[in-house]
């Protein structure tokens, strides 16, 4: 991943010296050396990676040529912003304020010896690369060449078929079944999927299956390797197809590229032809290949396997996607492998262990095949539970056991080894997230821009997309790349979870360690001795997720010489955590001088203070002290010229003074205020030309003129306290940047705010998200006329009963939430009309207690897929409508009445209303 470290370092000091360059002249040309160095070692850090993890020495090399980037990064970037911070101190005259920089200690002279130094490092390492044997490589396809042996070992062959195959059965006859029929003929077809899932096994099942031979009249399988070669691919299939003679064959080898394209295209337009190509990584692979395969009407099919969605959608619809196996299906495949051959022992405490051991697999055959490879020789308990134990270790790295197996981690590891060199660090920072949890792409993509992991040369020439746009297409392409999964989608078909499986996570958590590139302390006995032990590892601690159990009496230890260049602090387990002490809790983070990224949320057994402190730390881009007891905002914020995300929503009950120092934070991009929050005079916001997210703007200590000027803005939560003067005025004057706002919440937090929130909601015509939290009677009436207009959440609205009819037509709602005290609270009928609602799809009715009867008219919703209906006490029976729609595909009930709970189980009078919705989710009935 030196590549990766390299290039982002690259970047960012060519960003970072444009925009200060006149306050590095003293050291300008010390800085072009270095970067001219770095230059010239990048040719050579693509080969030098793909070596790495067979040559310890090479390995080592490549740690120092990271930690030397990273080093150069933090020495011209601390230098240049205490220039820029005594400019920004009235200091105009350069000599007065070098001057002071000297009496600081920050001679120029040292700064200008120190990035010598640092050069004359990264020159000594490009001076051994030959004695390394490291190539220079610039083509895309030339870090491959370490896969060879892997590759080899890893080639399928269509004549092994596996004898023990579970769960692809069902998937095997529909493909049978789809492909055979003379209506779905399809020149290409995909199986895709995690390393691990079966993919290749399911196309041999169907290149064997009889009715798949009796179809087709030629038959070719080919692995294609990730260093495969275009006319050795070709050759390979014709050759298959056409059984040729000797005489024949030699001819073949005789013919031009061309030729046998044209030879291959001609044999599968007029034969009926089989092919299978297994294991395309890349959609390039495809497009080098697709010459000799006829693109027009024809009876041959090719089949592709894929770990890579975006190669599976060249099949367009006909891609199948692979899912894990049940519990079911994961228990069957286990005991073929494990206990078939003792069928004679008593299953008992086996069984216990097998499926307690089965969880860690996730339903991954490769996962479960290896497990039971290990326990398949082991013929005691006593060793079984030895395995149990260890049971991460056996399945993920497959090392000093059965070597026939090989370890889950080094197969999906293949996966992470094909990744574009932007994207491994990417990857890689999804290991600190707790296994098993899911996580918010919003707060994912901040992290990533904070870290400088986001690599503005991969901005499309003159788009207008941001860097958290680069950022989701990032993760866009790793979930592509079966790396990551979807978890909840918006109202606009974004991706707003995602989880990463956690065999997935354990290889992960392995090539980060061997990278240096993050390190999990999982107690805080292990925070002193694990930084100690650093010296073991290959390069300096960068990254540190902190894992907090009851036993830890400190965040961090303090005056650990670790601390100096970490860049990267994330605490979890603090919700249950609790500090013997909140005195000086939070003190020893003044002791990571060039920490980028600062996470403490859930923080809330204790109040603390925020050291002042906090201010000298310039580097920092991201702080979220989110559900945390903190006591004050700091003036010395002010101080954090680089901030970018500033996530300051501590609990509600809390009421904090925010000094008028957020403007000085002119790079910000996300600003969090605390929910109540007060200040002296307003808080001016107008210099914040970059946000795009403003949470929290108080009418009362905040200028809404200031939002005029924030030409960025996409998304905004304004909580109106009391009556607004000339606030006609001021929208219309800020209606260019209204237009822009995509994502709108309006809380009115009085009973006199009412008329003011509609004038609000009215003036942002453009959004796509609206959220109103608080008295509000009546709705724009114009509001179905807004174009973009998707998700709609309300909640203690009071609205008047009539005005569902205006909700109804909104025509291109898909997201509609109805909370406690939407209606008013002599509403006790809810209606929802024949024809309402035509592009809904996920409907979500909580906490409205006072609604007693509920009625769905046929017509209504025809395209709601989800429905929950969660805490609504006085319905005690469903819609008798819900029978009505067909789309329905999964229905949650929570919390509702007993008598309710009753009526719609499997005999109840109810079931036949919900019967036909293939998921049904109901939990525990709540006692009124």
């Amino acid at each position: 991943m030196a590549e990766a470290v390299v290039s982002l370092v690259l970047e960012s000091v060519r960003e970072f010296t444009i925009q200060e360059a006149k306050f590095l002249s003293g050291v300008s040309h010390q800085v072009e050396v270095a970067q001219n160095e770095l230059q010239l070692m990048q040719g050579f850090l693509k080969d030098a990676d793909a070596r790495q993890g067979q040559d310890e020495t090479v390995r080592i090399w490549v740690a120092k040529i990271r930690d030397a980037a990273y080093d150069l990064e933090d020495v011209i970037q601390t230098y240049g912003l205490k220039v820029v911070s005594k400019k920004k101190r009235g200091l105009k005259n350069v000599l007065k304020r070098f001057a002071c920089i000297f009496k600081e200690g920050v001679h120029l002279h040292q700064i200008g010896a120190e990035i010598e130094n640092i050069t004359t490092k990264i020159s000594a390492l490009r001076s051994s690369l030959q004695s390394y044997n490291i190539k220079e490589i610039r083509d895309s396809s030339g870090g491959e060449s370490s896969l060879q042996l892997h590759e080899r070992l890893r080639r399928s062959y269509s004549h092994v078929v596996e004898r023990d195959v579970v769960g692809l059965e069902s998937n095997v006859e529909d493909l049978v079944m789809h492909l055979l029929k003379d209506e779905n003929r399809h020149p290409v077809v995909s199986i895709w999927g995690m390393g691990g899932l079966g993919k290749t096994t399911l196309a041999r099942k169907f290149y064997h299956h009889k009715k798949v031979r009796q179809h087709f009249h030629s038959f070719a399988w080919v692995c294609v390797s990730q260093r495969f070669q275009v006319r050795n691919v070709w050759e390979g299939i014709l050759i298959e197809l056409i059984s040729p003679t000797k005489e024949k064959r030699q001819e073949v080898k005789d013919m031009t590229d061309v030729e046998i394209a044209k030879e291959l295209f001609r044999v599968l337009q007029k034969m009926k032809c089989l092919v299978i190509l297994d294991d395309i990584w890349r959609i390039e692979t495809w497009n080098l290949l697709k010459a000799a395969f006829p693109d027009v009407e024809t009876e041959s099919t090719i089949l592709l396997t894929t770990r890579n969605q975006a190669v599976a959608s060249l099949a367009k619809r006909n891609a199948y996607p692979l899912q894990p196996l049940n519990e079911m299906e994961s228990w069957e495949l286990f005991e073929k492998k494990a206990i078939h051959a003792r069928a004679e022992i008593d299953l008992g405490m086996y069984e216990i262990l097998g499926r307690n051991m089965l969880q860690h697999c996730k339903g991954l055959p490769l996962a479960i095949i290896v497990l039971a490879g290990v326990l398949a020789r082991k013929n005691s308990i006593r060793e079984w539970e030895r395995v149990s134990k260890n049971v991460h270790e056996y399945i993920s790295r497959g090392i000093k056991h059965e070597e026939e197996y090989e370890g889950v981690s080094r197969v999906l590891a293949l996966s992470y080894d094909d990744l574009p060199y932007y994207l491994k660090p990417c990857f890689l920072y999804l290991g600190h997230y707790p296994e098993d949890s899911e996580f918010l792409v919003s707060e994912l993509t901040k992290l990533w821009v904070a870290e400088g992991l986001i690599s503005l040369g991969q901005q499309r020439h003159g788009s207008r997309e941001t860097i958290e746009d680069i950022a989701r297409d990032y993760l866009s392409e790793l979930v592509e790349r079966c790396l990551v999964q979807e978890g909840r989608s918006g109202s606009t078909r974004t991706i707003k979870s995602c989880r990463i499986h956690d065999l997935v996570r354990d290889m992960c958590l392995l090539k980060a360690k061997d990278e240096s590139f993050l390190q999990m302390n999982y107690s805080l006995q292990e925070n002193t001795s694990s930084m100690a032990a650093e010296a073991t590892q290959l390069g300096k601690i960068r990254r540190l997720a902190i894992y907090l159990d009851k036993n830890a009496n400190m965040l961090v230890s303090s005056r650990n010489e670790t601390n100096s260049h970490v860049r990267s602090l994330l605490f979890f387990g603090l919700i249950e955590w609790i500090p013997k002490s909140e005195k000086g809790l939070l003190s020893p983070l003044k002791d990571f001088k060039v920490l980028r990224v600062l996470k403490v949320e859930d923080l809330w057994t204790r109040r603390v203070e925020l050291p002042s402190e906090i201010g000298n730390m310039v580097h920092l881009r991201f702080l979220s002290v989110r559900r945390s007891k903190i006591k004050t905002f700091p003036p010395s914020l002010g101080s954090l010229v680089c901030l970018q995300t500033l996530d300051f929503r501590v609990p509600a009950y809390i009421n904090i003074v925010i000094p008028n120092v957020i403007m000085k934070m002119k790079q910000l991009r996300h600003l969090y205020l605390p929910r109540n929050y007060r200040a002296k005079g307003k808080l001016k916001l107008s210099t914040l030309g970059h946000l795009q997210t403003l949470h929290n703007l108080s009418s009362e200590y905040c200028d809404l003129k200031d939002v005029g000027r924030l030409t960025n803005l996409r998304k905004l939560k304004i909580r109106v306290l009391g009556s607004l003067q000339n606030l006609e005025e001021i929208l219309k004057s800020t209606g260019s940047t209204l237009n822009r706002i995509r994502s709108l919440i309006v809380k009115n937090d009085t009973n006199s705010g009412e008329e003011q929130a509609m004038q609000i909601v009215s003036s942002y015509r453009g959004i796509y998200k609206l959220k109103l939290d608080g008295p509000i009677t009546e709705l724009p009436k114009e509001l179905h006329n807004y174009p973009n207009l998707t998700k709609l959440v309300l909640w203690s609205c009071g609205l008047k009963e009539d005005q569902m009819g205006i909700l109804e037509k909104l025509p291109n709602l898909t997201t509609l939430r109805l909370g406690y005290k939407t209606f008013r609270k002599n509403t006790k009928i809810l209606v929802f009309s024949k024809g309402g609602f035509p592009s809904l799809e996920f409907l979500h009715v909580y906490g409205m207690s006072q609604i007693t009867e509920w009625r769905v008219e046929e017509g209504a919703m025809p395209r709601l897929c989800r429905l929950n209906i969660t805490y609504c006490s006085g319905l005690t029976t469903l819609p008798d409508g819900l029978r009505y729609l067909t789309n329905l595909r999964k229905l949650t009930i929570r919390g509702m009445r007993r008598e309710l709970h009753r009526r719609i189980e499997e005999d109840g009078e109810d079931f036949y209303k919900i019967q036909h919705v293939p998921s049904l989710v109901i939990g525990e009935p709540d006692d009124f």
